[in-house]
């Protein structure tokens, strides 16, 4: 999908970036501006969630994908902080699900932040000592937890989803002209420099006219978004940290890979967007908590050589329901089987058959 021959395919000097001015690239040509809803959020609400006023962000779409939004970091500095923070410290916790569940006690996964914190803190001193549990999460699902064996989301299924993140999707989508999306499943993806999201599809949701809305922290990658056969040839771009990236309509069902983790151009750092520290001060009603300087030094140590991804969606439709299923097919769905999505040639998955009773 991404490693192809024929003349005009995706390679890395035909990938469009939008944090260009109108994008650069060979690309680019595709790339037109997208009229936000302006009036639809309020600048107080979109500082509430750690967003410049919407007048002041930069929207794209591309020509032959109706749908598909770009919206290079419309962040206020330093508010990346929080959300990197909520990725690594809060949304990995119970009851949350993670890669991890597969083959470990909920005991040993209960606060992965905790047990990873003082490894990645001297991980400059020993570069050679073995990865931390934090370095080891590949996925965890929020709000209706995703089946990675089913394919499906089931109403016996659920967590609170975070209040914090459902805000935010709230904002990013009715600024999108998608007024009243509610956030009931998230899916994050955890990226070391040797991670890759394999061709896909997102069509489990119960509902398709809602948006698939995706957030990028740390590392640069490339994103892969191509129709809706396997083999057309796909449109590359670059995501940086911050960016948001809406998928609806038309686009809402495409194919699409993340082929590729960037390191830093600069060695082991962070992007120049994050080094602005999250002000103290935050208003007072701001889903945005403060950051110690604890905290992030474990989060700069983690995305040195990482990235993180953060996919919302909505996925019943108001006043729906999910379908009844056969009993046997509920025992199946509540089980913890399933496969890391994340391609990694450090990610042993052990497969365990559990009791369904």
């Amino acid at each position: 999908f991404y490693r192809q021959s024929r003349p005009g395919t995706a390679d890395l000097g035909a990938v469009i970036d939008f944090s260009a001015p109108r994008g650069s690239g060979p690309g680019a040509r595709k790339v037109v501006r997208f009229q936000l809803s302006v009036s639809s959020v309020s600048d107080h609400d979109a500082h509430r969630a750690g967003l410049q006023p919407v007048s002041k962000w930069q929207a794209y779409g591309l020509q032959g994908y109706p749908g598909f939004i770009f919206i290079p970091n419309p962040f206020l500095p330093g508010y990346q902080w929080h959300w990197v923070k909520q990725c690594l410290k809060l949304y990995s916790q119970k009851p949350n699900v993670c890669n991890l569940d597969k083959h470990m006690t909920q005991e040993e996964t209960q606060d992965l932040w905790e047990q990873s914190k003082e490894f990645l803190r001297n991980k400059e001193v020993n570069k050679r000592r073995p990865r931390s549990l934090l370095e080891k999460l590949r996925w965890v699902t929020l709000g209706y937890h995703y089946n990675w064996d089913s394919k499906k989301y089931s109403a016996d299924h659920y967590t609170p989803f975070p209040s914090d993140l459902a805000f935010l999707s709230e904002q990013v989508a009715a600024a999108c002209g998608f007024q009243g999306f509610r956030a009931e499943a998230g899916i994050l993806n955890y990226y070391r420099l040797d991670s890759t999201l394999g061709i896909h599809v997102d069509r489990s949701e119960l509902d398709h006219s809602k948006p698939l809305l995706s957030f990028s922290f740390g590392q640069s990658a490339i994103f892969l978004l191509g129709g809706l056969k396997r083999d057309e040839v796909p449109t590359a771009m670059f995501m940086h940290s911050g960016d948001i990236m809406v998928m609806s309509g038309f686009s809402r069902l495409l194919n699409h890979a993340v082929p590729k983790v960037l390191p830093s151009p600069q060695g082991e750092s962070l992007p120049c967007c994050l080094e602005t520290p999250l002000p103290t001060v935050l208003p007072r009603d701001s889903v945005v908590e403060p950051c110690s300087e604890e905290d992030w030094q474990v989060c700069t140590s983690y995305l040195k050589t990482a990235r993180v991804n953060m996919t919302v969606r909505q996925v019943l439709a108001t006043d729906q329901d999910f379908p009844v299923e056969p009993m046997e097919e509920k025992k199946r769905d509540i089980t913890t089987e399933g496969f890391c999505h994340l391609d990694d040639e450090n990610c042993q998955v052990k497969r365990v058959k559990l009791n369904p009773d």
